[in-house]
C-alpha cells in the first residue's frame, strides 16, 4: 500500500516517554519550594508540551515575573533528580524502530531543552532512528508552527505529507497552525475530550492502538 505520509513527528513527553507524572510533581514541588500555591494536578498537567517558562508562568501565575528563573532551577532538581528512573511506554520503541525500517523519516518536535532532549534521546537507544529534532529552547513554545515548519523545511517534506503525533491540544494545535494532520494519542498529558476538541485526524488510547493505527493509514 502507497505511504500516505513521509514524515512523522512525535512529541516526546507523554506520547513516547512515560513522564507526565514526573513532570507534574516536579512543577508541584518547585512551588512548594517557592511557597507559592501548588496547582492542582490538571492545571500542571495541562502545561506539558509548552516551553518550560511559558509551562511555569501558566502552572504559577502569581509568581513575581523576577522569580521564574528560580521556579526553573527548582523544577530541573525536582526532574532530573528521577528522569533516570523514567522509561518508553510499552512498546514505544519497537514502533520507532518498526517506522524507521519502513523508511519513514521521524524527527521530534518537544517542549523539552535542547540538553533535556538529547539526554532522553541517548538514554532511550533511539537517538540514531530521528534524523531531526527541534525544542523548545530553539523555537516558539507549542502551538506555535515553527518546529514543524523548520522540520518539514529542512527535510523537503510538504505538509501533506507530514503527520503529528502528540498527546496535548498543544500538539494538535501546532498541527493545525503548520497545516499539517494530528494524530492524538490519550495515554499521556491531556484527556480525550479535549484531545478531540481539536478534532485531530484520529484519537488512540495506548502505543498499541498507535501501532496499528499507523500500519494502517501511515
Amino acid at each position: 500500500m502507497a505511504k500516505r505520509f513521509d514524515l512523522i513527528v512525535f512529541d516526546w513527553d507523554g506520547t513516547l516517554l512515560d513522564s507526565a507524572g514526573a513532570i507534574v510533581e516536579a512543577i508541584q514541588a518547585a512551588c512548594r519550594d517557592l511557597d507559592v500555591p501548588e496547582p492542582p494536578e490538571a492545571r500542571a498537567r495541562h502545561v506539558i508540551g509548552l516551553g518550560l517558562y511559558d509551562a511555569l508562568r501558566y502552572a504559577a501565575p502569581d509568581l513575581p515575573e523576577g522569580r521564574y528563573p528560580q521556579m526553573v532551577e527548582r523544577y530541573r532538581h525536582h526532574y532530573l533528580a528521577g528522569d533516570h528512573a523514567l522509561k518508553l511506554f510499552a512498546g514505544a520503541a519497537e514502533l520507532v524502530n518498526e517506522l524507521a525500517q519502513q523508511d519513514f523519516l521521524l524527527a521530534v518536535a518537544t517542549g523539552k531543552s535542547r540538553q533535556g532532549l538529547d539526554r532522553a534521546l541517548r538514554a532511550s537507544a533511539l537517538a540514531h532512528r530521528f534524523v531531526a529534532t527541534r525544542c523548545a529552547d530553539e523555537c516558539h513554545s507549542k502551538p506555535h508552527p515553527q518546529m514543524l515548519e523548520e522540520l518539514m523545511d529542512e527535510l523537503a517534506v510538504s505538509p501533506e505529507r507530514t503527520l503529528m503525533v502528540g498527546d496535548t491540544t498543544h500538539d494538535m494545535q501546532m498541527a493545525k497552525n503548520a497545516g499539517v494532520a494530528g494524530l492524538a494519542v490519550a495515554y499521556g498529558a491531556h484527556p480525550a475530550e479535549t484531545l478531540d476538541a481539536l478534532a485531530p485526524l484520529a484519537r488512540v488510547d495506548s502505543v498499541a492502538e498507535l501501532t496499528t493505527w499507523l500500519r494502517a493509514n501511515a
